[in-house]
């Protein structure tokens, strides 16, 4: 045998502290995984609350201030937010995300400007050969993720492409049920009439007819403002959702991988003993019997 006893003893610790890292990482992973889907959730309400007060508004503003209020879909210069991750040990995240937005924006004419959540997509969307407007990191916490956002709407809405009228897309990856995840691409901006009939068909929760304070179209702008905010949220929760439940089976693979290596390692370290063991047992045997054969003669 080629491995001492000492160097495979190094071997097996070396293996054993790296599982160990291996393990915490995936129970982080799983904890962030219920911590950001849980944030989704939470937010069902508030989303519940926005959509039946933009349909209240809907209802009592004409049609053509709600056209001011919304962008027109003939603008050119498309805007597009991407989610992805500041860390590896993600797999293939932010290459599919790359991937469905190049593949989208083949499809799409006219200028764009693109904004990255996170340096590895940022890097991986310039080697794409797009220029990149601005890159934010990617929250760590559910609390970090309502600045991000409205940091996000503050350059989107306040840059000269976006003014007056916006057209923004966004791309993500959401968990699902039957995958890791999937990759999303969503028209944020014009709000178009499929979005607006479908508030209007919602049903007011209660017998009273609901009253706009103050002036109608102002109302409607918030509330949009707020329906943006919380389609932001939920696709950066989702990013991050997913970027964990891939760094989660990542480390599954790992610590199998690492138990297969350690069950060989301590394979080949009893096998080492056994033969050390032997090999003293025998010469302490042929001691003995060269001993005793001269004692004899």
């Amino acid at each position: 045998m080629t491995d001492s006893t000492a160097a495979l003893r190094h071997e097996i610790a070396t293996a054993t502290d790296l599982q160990s890292v291996v393990r915490t990482m995936r129970a982080l992973a799983a904890s962030s995984i219920h911590q950001y889907e849980q944030s989704v959730l939470a937010l069902a309400d508030y989303r519940r609350a926005v959509d039946q007060g933009l349909g209240a508004c809907l209802r009592e503003v004409s049609p053509a201030s709600e056209q001011r209020t919304a962008a027109p879909a003939s603008r050119t210069t498309v805007g597009v937010i991407v989610f992805g991750s500041d860390q590896g040990l993600v797999g293939q995240f932010n290459a599919v995300v790359v991937d469905r937005v190049v593949d989208a924006l083949r499809h799409i004419d006219g200028p764009r400007v693109i904004w990255a959540v996170g340096e590895r997509i940022r890097a991986r969307l310039v080697d794409a050969g797009m220029a990149i407007e601005a890159a934010y990191p990617v929250p760590g916490t559910v609390e970090s993720i309502p600045s991000l956002v409205d940091r996000l709407q503050l350059d989107t809405e306040t840059h000269p492409s976006q003014i007056p009228a916006a057209h923004i897309e966004i791309f993500h990856n959401s968990p699902t049920a039957g995958a890791l995840y999937e990759t999303v691409h969503r028209r944020l901006l014009p709000l178009d009439a499929s979005w607006r009939t479908g508030l209007l068909k919602q049903a007011w929760p209660t017998a009273r007819v609901p009253q706009v304070m103050g002036r109608r179209v102002d109302t409607l702008r918030a509330l949009i403002r707020e329906h943006l905010f919380i389609s932001l949220f939920q696709a950066c929760a989702q990013s991050l959702a997913s970027e964990n439940a891939s760094r989660l089976a990542a480390m599954e693979r790992a610590d199998k991988n690492i138990e297969e290596l350690l069950s060989k390692l301590r394979g080949r370290f009893h096998a080492q003993r056994q033969t050390s063991i032997d090999e003293e047992l025998f010469d302490v045997t042929a001691g003995y019997a060269a001993l005793s054969g001269d004692g004899r003669s």
